[in-house]
């Protein structure tokens, strides 16, 4: 995340260190690998830092941050400051609830109903829950994402339970699917929270953007094909 977009992080808390804690510029500049104790900031320093962190950023800084250089304090803040992704896409299909159902939960046959899908391996199935690899199209730098995904259904309640196994770059990804009966048809609900490792390519922010772009696109598709699906005479 961008938490001064004007400057970098790393030189806010530098400056922070300088005029509140008493560290001497130049010595920072000559060790920036040096950990806050090595730089001479005692536990008054520390204190003082995490009163203007917790102040400007609402973040905690822990008791063992003299140990961290300037620029570890620097990603803990970014990383603390940056709060967990949330997203929620749904899309009407006119269509009823029970082929929808069937359609959108046979997880096997995703390749035809996502776009974005090259191949799903089934790994494990125990009643309504299901173990799976995904294998997206290679993207444009012709790198195939994969990963292990567990998605439990309830068909009482019409909803889906799905979480990563695999994170990779995601601390966490959990997934909440929800179905609904409307006048038009039904609509089908994505709720997805999750957040980004410190070594991801992107973080939570970001990522929030390219989920709900994506989620447009798929449920858009999602809704043409179970449409077409239905007006070709399959409506159970």
């Amino acid at each position: 995340m961008t938490v001064a977009p004007d400057r970098p992080l790393t030189t806010e808390i530098t400056d922070i260190l300088v005029t509140h804690c008493g560290l001497d510029a130049e010595t920072a500049a000559r060790s920036p690998a040096a950990s806050l104790e090595e730089l001479g900031m005692d536990s008054l320093a520390l204190l003082e830092l995490s009163a203007v962190v917790a102040d400007r950023w609402q973040v905690r800084i822990p008791e063992q941050a003299g140990q961290l250089s300037i620029a570890g304090v620097a990603d803990l803040v970014a990383r603390r400051a940056d709060p967990p992704g949330h997203t929620e896409n749904s899309v009407v299909i006119d269509a009823p609830l029970p082929l929808v159902w069937r359609v959108t939960n046979d997880v096997a046959r995703w390749t035809e109903l996502f776009t974005e899908y090259a191949v799903v391996e089934i790994l494990e199935q125990t009643g309504d829950t299901v173990r799976f690899r995904l294998t997206m199209h290679p993207d444009e730098n012709g790198v195939s994402w994969s990963w292990v995904s567990e998605r439990t259904a309830d068909p009482a309640t019409r909803q889906v339970r799905a979480h990563r196994v695999e994170t990779g770059p995601f601390e966490y990804m959990r997934i909440h699917w929800r179905y609904d009966e409307v006048p038009a048809g039904t609509r089908m609900t994505w709720v997805q929270d999750f957040a980004m490792k410190p070594t991801a390519p992107v973080d939570n922010t970001g990522m929030t953007e390219r989920i709900n772009a994506n989620s447009r696109v798929q449920l858009a598709v999602i809704k043409e094909r179970i449409e077409r699906l239905r007006q070709g005479g399959d409506d159970e």
